[in-house]
């Protein structure tokens, strides 16, 4: 079996990561040509073509396959810089960059509980990289081996990994009172229960969507009021919190995270447009199946935090 040059395998991961020769060049600290001689040196050592040049750059299959590679090498230093914290602290120096430990989380995720359960591993120096997706896309990320571990809401495993069942995350519809009232012509009093959104006016309002891949709206609309097809006009924001401030700025109401809205809700800032239905979403995480004290830190970490924050 060949061996392969592990500042090679280092170069192909940035030039993936950062998306281009010159940022892959400006984060290993060498030229943009050094780059170009090592990922045409791993190319020829493989015999096959590992990165496709084009906006944005993809890595081939067997690109893909070294990239998972790496990153295991990653995993194991890792493991090893932690023993050696124990035996020996001061031989111990900084990450460095090629050293990031990466994962994806669901971005409504990263926004309510998962920052608390990778706190502690951050304060003791894990280099870490959270990567943010739509909870049905998180998996991807693991597939294509750009990540060692992932939440999501699928269930199933891929070959080589193993799933723990975090609990469920609860979803509610919101908007501001004054645009229940402007725009679905019903006021809203404090402490009241009856829904402001039906089947008959969700298409006069517009919602806001985390990005084009997210049909958590529909979603929500299609199982409230049971209709297997559902159009909604959309404005899109890519982040959590930022739909929760664009439907607190009057753009339209939301399908978002209890755990964001509740708050709010109680406040008054917010009202729940249809409080008689909730939304519940199962997230799972998934990591590769490997003896590893990082991946059992990060899985145990999340599974704590997890069960403080989401239903059982």
């Amino acid at each position: 079996m060949n061996t392969f040059d592990p500042d090679a395998l280092e170069c192909l991961a940035a030039i993936v990561e950062e998306g281009g020769f010159e940022r892959a060049a400006q984060r290993l600290s060498i030229t943009q040509s050094a780059v170009s001689q090592r990922l045409r040196a791993l190319e020829a050592q493989v015999g096959t073509v590992l990165i496709v040049r084009s906006r944005p750059l993809k890595a081939t299959s067997a690109g893909k396959l070294l990239l998972k590679h790496t990153k295991m090498m990653r995993l194991l230093r890792a493991d090893v810089e932690r023993e050696l914290k124990e035996l020996a602290p001061s031989s111990l120096r900084g990450a460095r960059e090629e050293e990031r430990i990466s994962i994806a989380i669901n971005a409504d995720s990263v926004a309510t509980w998962a920052l608390e359960a990778l706190t502690e591993l951050a304060q003791q120096g894990l280099p870490m990289e959270i990567i943010a997706d739509d909870q049905d896309f998180t998996h991807e990320w693991l597939r294509e081996g750009q990540v060692l571990g992932c939440v999501t809401s699928l269930r199933q495993a891929l070959r080589g990994c193993k799933v723990v069942a975090l609990g469920a995350m609860e979803y509610v519809a919101v908007a501001t009172p004054l645009f229940a009232r402007e725009r679905l012509g019903q006021a809203v009093r404090i402490g009241e229960s009856a829904s402001l959104l039906s089947a008959h006016n969700f298409r006069d309002i517009p919602f806001v969507a985390f990005n084009r891949k997210d049909d958590m709206q529909s979603e929500f609309v299609g199982k409230a009021f049971g209709l297997k097809h559902v159009t909604l006009n959309q404005l899109f924001v890519p982040s959590s919190e930022g739909q929760v401030r664009a439907v607190l700025a009057g753009w339209g109401a939301s399908v978002v995270p209890r755990l964001i809205a509740q708050g709010l809700i109680d406040q008054g800032q917010l009202v729940n447009l249809a409080p008689g239905f909730t939304l519940t979403i199962q997230l799972y995480w998934h990591c590769w199946n490997l003896e590893s004290e990082v991946l059992d830190a990060l899985t145990a970490a999340l599974r704590q935090s997890a069960a403080r924050a989401l239903l059982p």
